[in-house]
């Protein structure tokens, strides 16, 4: 019997014959589809793209529900890497997680090497987001190794904590996104479902992302201080979806 429920497994379940349930099916982004990034409320829902990334939190499931009556898909944006004081759940983060700056005013990196602390922290993020409503994750921060976090992070924890965010959204139906991290692209590649990049042509390092295409999943890539002259040439020919946004990402966009 579950003792949650009250309710014994029928005989056939996957429950009563002690194996998992199977993970529900997700949707698969392909190269190329249009997206629009907008992490501030509220949502313009008119802009004409198949893809909406906008934030978890300040997003009602009513926002999610009118985006996919206009056909959009959805991805919820969840700081993952980093503690953000401002969030209505960050008085839960034990404060031996919290490591340096990483320059976002209320932010502080996260001890990722913690993932007996940060799996449940992490868990009803991307509950939220699948109660929501929400078809995908983009957990941000995902690069800590690379920088002065404030603790001894090495490519192995970066590539652990990866793993285990994928796994979390894999696990609640959501497709997941691998945020910048560009270094660690061909050990993740095979785990994450699309990426997002960020100012990869201005930093010269879009190349690393073209195994996303390779493999059937699109790159979505955001430039803030290039001209669409310099940037989206490039990105069509590497089938990458490129917008210049403001470093704000507010709903204003140009895209290639």
């Amino acid at each position: 019997m579950n003792p949650s429920l009250g309710i014994s497994p029928s005989p056939g379940s996957a429950a009563s014959q002690g194996r998992s349930a199977p993970a529900p099916a997700r949707w698969q982004p392909t190269p190329g589809t249009s997206w629009q990034w907008q992490l501030t409320t509220p949502v313009d829902t008119g802009v004409d793209a198949a893809v909406y990334d906008i934030d978890g939190f300040q997003n009602s499931a009513a926002v999610v529900a009118a985006l996919h009556a206009k056909g959009r898909k959805v991805i919820c944006y969840v700081n993952a890497g980093a503690f953000e004081d401002f969030r209505p759940d960050s008085s839960t983060y034990p404060v031996a997680l919290l490591g340096a700056s990483n320059g976002w005013p209320g932010e502080r990196w996260l001890d990722i090497r913690r993932l007996d602390l940060l799996r449940p922290l992490l868990s009803r993020r991307f509950d939220l987001c699948r109660d929501k409503g929400f078809d995908a994750v983009e957990p941000d921060n995902v690069d800590g190794y690379r920088n002065d976090s404030g603790f001894p992070l090495t490519a192995a924890d970066q590539l652990a904590f990866n793993r285990m965010l994928a796994d979390l959204a894999h696990a609640r139906g959501l497709s997941a996104g691998l945020k910048n991290d560009v270094d660690q692209v061909p050990q993740l590649v095979g785990t994450f479902d699309f990426a997002v990049n960020e100012q990869c042509a201005e930093f010269q390092e879009c190349a690393a992302s073209v195994p996303f295409v390779a493999a059937g999943k699109p790159v979505f890539e955001a430039e803030y201080n290039l001209p669409t002259s310099a940037f989206c040439g490039p990105a069509r020919r590497m089938r990458f979806s490129a917008l210049l946004k403001h470093l704000a990402l507010d709903a204003w966009r140009e895209s290639c």
